[in-house]
Order: C-alpha cells, then structure tokens, then sequence
C-alpha cells in the first residue's frame, strides 16, 4: 500500500467506532478474497521499456466506486467525498446517507448512480426517476448480490441498523412516507437489464462481473460499460481476486465497451498494472472511506491526489508503455 494510504488507514481506524471500521474493512466468511485483492497485485511487476522518447500526457483513469454509509466515517458523510472528487466520476451508493439529488449538487464531476435492482419494479423505476432528475450521467446496476453477503464481524458486532439520525436517504418516501429497507432479490436477471434499458435514456453500467461469459452477455444486452469486480470481497469468498478475473474479461470484451477494474487498488502502481492488464479505469473504494475518516474532504483529496502523482510517475518509468506484455509474474 501507498505509505501516504496506509497512513491514511492508520488514523481512520484509530478515529472509528470500532464497529463501524469493520464494516468498512471487513469482507465476507474467512476474508480470503478481501486478502486476495491486494495479494494479486503484489504477484505481478512491471517490465518497463526505456529510452521511448515520450512525455507522458494521460488523463488519471480513476472512478470513486460506490461505498455505502459515509456519514458513519465523517459528518459531512457524501457531501464532503463530492466536493473532494473533483473532475474525477464519481458513483455514488445507492446506500448513501446523503440523498443523490444533493451528492449531484456538490459534485463539480460527473455523478453515476449505483443500483440494486428492486424486488419491486415501481421501487427501481422511483430510484431512477431520481437519479435522472439529480443530473445523474450513469447508472450501474450491481448484479452480484442477489443475497446480501454475510460478514463475520458485523454479525459478531450485531451491527444491522444505522445510528439514530442517519438513513439510507434515497431509500426515503418511494412508496409512501417514512423509509424503505433495501432489498435483494435472486429473481433478477437480464431481463431487468433490458427493461431498465427501455426505462431510461441514462447509460447503463454492470458491476459485478467476474466471468467472461457474462461479460459478452453484458456486451449483448447493450451496456455502456463493465465493472469487473467481487464486490470488494463483501459477497462470496470463493470467488478470484478481481486483478485475476481481468485479463480473461478483457479479451471477452475486446474494446466493445469499456472495462474498469475494481477491488484491492492501493497505489498508483496498482493502477498501472490493471491497465495494462486490460482495465480502461478502475474503482477506488476503501481508500476513499479511508481519508474521509481521517480528515473529511481534505484526506479524500489526498488520496486522489497521492494516486494521481504516483500514477503518472510509474507510466513514466515504464516508458508510458502499459500493454500486455510489460506484466511480468513476481518470482
């Protein structure tokens, strides 16, 4: 990890109620995937060209990925993640505790909206209608929850519901006043896709993909573009890194649409190994949490700005070269 991150992560931990730091950092059953997302990573190195001749010149291919809660990290919760993403996309939960009409509002980026497809489609239709009047650019449907994942520490916290004061916001008066749960639902399929895609004008995203065949079916059904990703470890933890899974999703793909690489991206070299590995972009998830704990708006921009520089230094090094080819396994 970036030892400005893991810096970050330090005083994160030391300034969260512990129950609240582990649902951030905490993953599913033995959280051997949640391990293996940085693992795979660390199992590869770069090849680097030299003498290229070239100014590196390459805009920063980062998402904020979608994290629920915020305001369980910091106060200003999603407001202050908004503020301190700049011009970077950012995809904001389908779970934040600041409604998306607002999140929009504070950003001076792009905003994407992340979805679970309701159980009810009047539910999913509302969610939509409000992400497209929020001036939201996106939406990215999270397919690989059809069950809510089970996570040992916040069972053994007994952590089920927010603190008083906070909600799931956008989940409020969908269906009558007061809140409404979200819900999983094993029924959807691409059928929801198909008639999401009939519902809206908004491009759609799919997040959640690990296997090659379903990314070509993603590519089927019209998506605008593929997450790979295990959900940061928080579904099944039987499941590949999502470093692992790119190479093979990539190829399914072949630049049909674009592919972001999402889970275990701790440095800038991170985000140079996924690109060349396939990856137009990847996601930024608990880093981002990380700073906001630490120091609100400030420590997210931190983060970016520390992923940022240490980007375009690795691109540098390797001779802004980042094919296949320059991959390398870590003996």
């Amino acid at each position: 990890m970036n030892p400005v991150l893991a810096e970050l992560h330090d005083k994160a931990r030391a300034v969260l109620d512990p129950v609240h730091y582990d649902f951030f950092a905490g993953g599913v059953g033995d959280e051997v995937v949640l391990a293996e997302n940085e693992a795979a990573f660390r199992r590869r190195a770069l090849l680097p060209r030299v003498l290229r001749g070239i100014e590196v010149r390459q805009d920063f291919p980062v998402l904020i990925s979608p994290t629920a809660f915020h305001k369980l990290a910091h106060p200003d919760g999603e407001l202050a993640t908004a503020r301190a993403a700049g011009t970077t996309t950012l995809v904001s939960s389908m779970a934040s505790t600041v409604p998306i009409a607002e999140v929009v509002a504070a950003a001076s980026g792009p905003v994407w909206f992340q979805l679970y497809v309701q159980p009810d489609p009047a539910v999913t239709e509302a969610l939509v209608r409000r992400a497209e009047r929020a001036g939201c650019a996106a939406l990215v449907v999270t397919a690989d929850s059809p069950v809510f994942g089970r996570h040992r520490r916040d069972l053994a916290h007994g952590f089920h519901d927010l603190p008083a004061g906070l909600a799931a916001e956008n989940m409020r008066d969908l269906t009558g006043p007061g809140l409404r749960t979200i819900e999983m639902s094993p029924a959807v399929s691409w059928g929801h896709l198909d008639r999401l895609r009939e519902m809206t004008a908004l491009p759609l995203w799919v997040k959640g993909i690990l296997h090659p065949a379903d990314a070509v079916l993603a590519v089927e059904h019209g998506v605008a573009g593929i997450v790979v990703s295990n959900h940061g470890g928080r579904q099944l933890d039987l499941v590949p890194a999502a470093l692992d899974a790119l190479p093979a999703v990539a190829d399914a793909v072949a630049g049909r649409v674009p592919v972001v690489l999402d889970g275990g991206v701790r440095g800038g070299g991170d985000i140079a190994v996924a690109l060349a590995l396939g990856a137009s972009a990847v996601g930024i998830g608990r880093p981002v949490l990380w700073g906001l704990a630490a120091d609100g708006e400030q420590g997210v921009r931190r983060v970016l700005d520390v992923l940022h520089d240490e980007f375009l230094h690795v691109l540098t090094l390797c001779g802004g070269e980042l094919s296949r080819d320059v991959v390398v396994a870590r003996c």
